[in-house]
């Protein structure tokens, strides 16, 4: 395999099979409970909520319903708003998160509203200056129902939708169905939970930066834990999957973003999103986003990437520029799932072979890490076990939160 002989890899690869049968052998502590989900569930196997009509339909009978959706959402291979329509839903609008409704849009380029030319319906921007559905966007509106495929990280911003489309139907009485899909990384919890003072559209919630739950159970904890903005509560409504539990495996039919191709660079997203807050680039603008990282010059491994304009990527960092560094995508497909946590040492070492430590991280990154810890720990010399070790009161204390909101069988 192409990692095999990187000394940075193969020390990860090391440190998380010692770390594998640590878990194995002390099933009390909470990270070390955590054990390797079963083999891939092909998406077939898994009913999600879309796909259990009965379960729904009748709360949208003769109501005017909008949809806040993507590309993700679909019944079978028809998407969700094509299928209601064709089963006499008065769909009478869409709302479309970053990435746009077919989700063929840039990370954090605005979308604009428009009209969707299959069904003619508008389609109402949630990402850039309107995050959140307005008062003036609802009139006539009787249910929304929301379906977008989540990844399981605090920082994709599909939960952040959620919520504020939650607190618009909340302020205006509209009840909410939200179909559930599964979590990919489900089969985990790890990473520094979000401290509130640095609450931003990247981090909304106190949570861990994997949290394990589906967006249908995050939408049970939102309102439960009265998150939304006044302590308001939503009419919620969630249609849960059939099939699925959180040891499962599952595997994306569509992917959820242009620059999350494959399960490869899925796995890999809550370790090498921290990245994006940091000089290195995580090969946007390349075959293998989220599956590469390096930057020019970098002294740590041998794979040479360069980065151009395509779509998904039409500005991407280092645009012209060879960067070194690693090759991860056959690292994340297999070994993601052999241990389940968050890498940080592919972050330390960067930082440690960086020259200018000044600049090695910018203002994205405690966002992304929900606060300035992390970076400080790293600044600081900290190990990796040493952090982790940093993380587990909050840990522990979610995780007990966190089963009074679930839906599915855990993996402990």
């Amino acid at each position: 395999m192409k990692w095999a002989n990187d000394k940075f890899l193969t020390a990860g690869w090391c440190m998380a099979k010692i770390a594998l049968l640590q878990g194995l052998m002390a099933s009390s502590s909470v990270l070390q409970a955590q054990s390797p989900p079963g083999a891939p569930v092909p998406a077939g196997e898994v009913r999600v909520g879309a796909e259990r009509t009965a379960e729904y339909l009748p709360l949208l009978k003769d109501k005017r319903v909008a949809v806040v959706t993507n590309q993700t959402g679909t019944i079978g291979r028809t998407h969700l708003v094509d299928s209601l329509l064709s089963l006499g839903v008065q769909v009478t609008k869409v709302f479309a998160p970053e990435h746009g409704f077919r989700g063929d849009r840039d990370a954090g380029e605005h979308v604009k509203d428009g009209v969707d030319q299959r069904s003619g319906l508008p389609v109402v921007s949630l990402y850039g200056n309107n995050k959140k559905p307005s008062p003036e966007q609802l009139p006539g509106v009787q249910v929304v129902v929301f379906d977008i495929q989540d990844v399981g990280v605090r920082f994709y911003t599909y939960l952040s939708t959620l919520h504020l489309v939650m607190e618009a139907c909340a302020e205006a009485g509209i009840p909410l169905v939200v179909l559930d899909r599964p979590n990919p990384n489900g089969f985990f919890v790890d990473g520094p939970v979000l401290d509130m003072g640095h609450r931003s559209f990247v981090g909304m919630h106190p949570i861990p930066l994997v949290h394990g739950m589906t967006l249908g159970e995050l939408a049970g904890m939102i309102n439960g834990e009265k998150w939304l903005a006044g302590g308001v509560r939503c009419e919620l409504t969630v249609i849960p999957c059939a099939g699925y539990d959180h040891r499962m495996a599952y595997v994306l039919p569509i992917k959820p973003s242009p620059n999350l191709p494959n399960m490869s660079a899925v796995y890999l997203y809550p370790s090498l999103g921290l990245f994006e807050g940091t000089v290195v680039s995580v090969g946007r603008g390349t075959d293998k986003p989220f599956q590469c990282i390096g930057h020019p010059g970098a002294k740590v491994g041998s794979y040479a990437f360069s980065p151009r304009p395509m779509p998904g990527a039409k500005d991407p960092p280092y645009k012209g520029d060879v960067c070194t560094g690693l090759d991860l995508s056959e690292y994340g497909d297999f070994h993601s799932k052999l241990m389940p946590r968050l890498s940080l040492h592919w972050l330390i070492g960067f930082y440690a072979q960086y020259p200018s430590k000044e600049r090695f991280f910018n203002a994205f990154f405690d966002k992304l890490a929900g606060g300035p810890t992390l970076r400080e720990q790293v600044q600081a010399g900290w190990d990796e076990e040493r952090i982790r070790l940093s993380w587990r009161p909050g840990l522990q204390a979610f995780m007990q939160l966190r089963q009074r909101y679930l839906l599915y069988d855990d993996f402990l």
